[in-house]
């Protein structure tokens, strides 16, 4: 169902570029203020002059940070510091990092796909997306005509195909082998033989292709590609613009981690918190932490009693005023009792669920517009973060969540529904700057 395939990739120039390391960067949507100013600091060629520009004072629809980053692609392509590939080829990578005190390998292809609309099945996502993100991804794609992150895809089983991997790995030299700042390793290797496109091209065609990161870039690529369709009198079946960059991993493959995206609430008055408290009793069997131990121990304990009751949707809660944690466990039949009518059971069983539409809809009487207010609502995924941005007053209160799991986000997926927004964080992100696909 998929069409998977190899192509002549951009790649930096290790004549020019003999350090990947200073010119790579995480995805555009992950990066804070402060590590766009280092990354553009860090090497002239870095990818972040493509993918996140600095916006300068007097720019205009004219000159921006789009038309300078389709700029920078130019004439980076013209002095050699990007380089197109002799032969079409499949990209494999791999990422070694540490998550829960474990070191963890996964391994992606990084090949072109055939854009596929999401009513048609064969490309699915499991979150939705906002046009204003969308409309600044498709004026960058207008100006440079190319991909410069791939999509994290994933697909299911492949277990031979992990093992496929692991052994070019372990018998072929890598392209490039790099450490980033936060110490994650990555590999890639170039795979331009016939034999190998043929067998990974083959082992696609059945699959489907869930999207687990790039839902905002894939629907920007599609509007990109009515955009050329419309403007191009050439355009056809086998335009690249019908194609884009994804890096596909399994979701069998040992390495994958599902990182929780706990949320800190800001400007939540605290006869709010007691009210909420006082009503929840209703529908979670609640755990109250005693705060005045030593912190170590009731953190180790909160952690433990969250991760007991991770099959029954467990809540926490840690608030700075006034003070208090607690774990809330929602009631055997409560979210079906309130949401059969209109929420699907793929997504009442999930945790961001009971904490959007029962605790914060339901019972704090939240509207959609809050619940998508950044400016009220941010994310942290570790628990400490969570608890640190409440105790250093960045919010007032933390909902702290288990990991959505692999199982369930296919689930959603192939019911054709769509996740609350911040329901997953694949770790680690897929790194920027491995390899473009010109869309031209």
């Amino acid at each position: 169902m998929a069409q998977v395939g190899p192509f002549q990739g951009i790649c930096y120039n290790p004549e020019l570029i003999p350090d990947m390391a200073a010119v790579v960067a995480p995805p555009y949507d992950v990066i804070c203020p402060s590590e766009q100013v280092q990354f553009h600091e860090r090497h002239p060629n870095n990818v972040i002059r493509l993918i996140l520009g600095q916006p300068q004072s007097g720019d205009n629809e004219y000159e921006n940070a789009h038309t300078r980053a389709g700029r920078y692609f130019t004439q980076w392509m013209a002095d050699r510091v990007l380089v197109k590939g002799d032969c079409p080829a499949f990209y494999l990578t791999c990422v070694t990092y540490t998550a829960g005190g474990q070191v963890h390998t996964r391994f992606g292809l990084i090949g072109r796909v055939r854009l596929e609309p999401f009513e048609k099945g064969i490309i699915l996502p499991h979150e939705r997306t906002f046009s204003k993100v969308k409309s600044e991804r498709l004026m960058l794609m207008q100006q440079c005509h190319a991909n410069f992150s791939p999509i994290f895809g994933l697909f299911t089983g492949g277990m031979e195909i992990i093992e496929y991997f692991q052994t070019v790995a372990q018998r072929q030299t890598p392209a490039f082998d790099i450490q980033d700042d936060k110490g994650h390793r990555h590999k890639l290797w170039c795979l331009t033989d016939a034999e190998t496109s043929v067998l990974l091209t083959s082992f696609f065609k059945p699959k489907r292709i869930f999207i687990a990161d790039g839902h905002h870039r894939y629907e920007t690529a599609l509007n990109y590609r009515d955009w050329v369709a419309a403007s191009d009198p050439g355009f056809n079946a086998d335009h690249p613009a019908n194609f884009i960059m994804m890096s596909l991993s399994s979701m069998v493959d040992p390495g994958m981690t599902i990182l929780p995206a706990h949320r800190l609430l800001k400007d939540v008055p605290a006869e709010m918190l007691s009210s909420f408290l006082a009503q929840a009793e209703t529908y979670f069997d609640i755990t109250r932490f005693d705060l005045a131990n030593d912190r170590t121990c009731w953190l180790e304990d909160f952690k433990r009693a969250l991760d007991q009751h991770a099959h029954k949707s467990a809540i926490g809660l840690y608030s700075r005023n006034p003070s208090c944690l607690h774990v809330l466990v929602v009631k055997a039949g409560t979210m079906t009792r309130l949401f059969e009518s209109h929420l699907p059971e793929a997504l009442r069983d999930l945790d961001v669920t009971v904490l959007t539409q029962l605790i914060m809809m339901e019972i704090m009487g939240f509207d959609q517009a809050r619940l998508d207010d950044a400016t009220q609502i941010t994310y942290r995924t570790t628990i400490e973060e969570a608890i640190a941005g409440v105790d250093q007053g960045e919010a007032d209160l933390a909902f702290i969540l288990n990991p959505t799991k692999i199982e369930q986000v296919r689930r959603v997926a192939e019911s054709g529904l769509i996740m609350p927004r911040k329901s997953t964080y694949f770790y680690p992100k897929v790194i920027s700057g491995q390899v473009f696909h010109l869309l031209r």
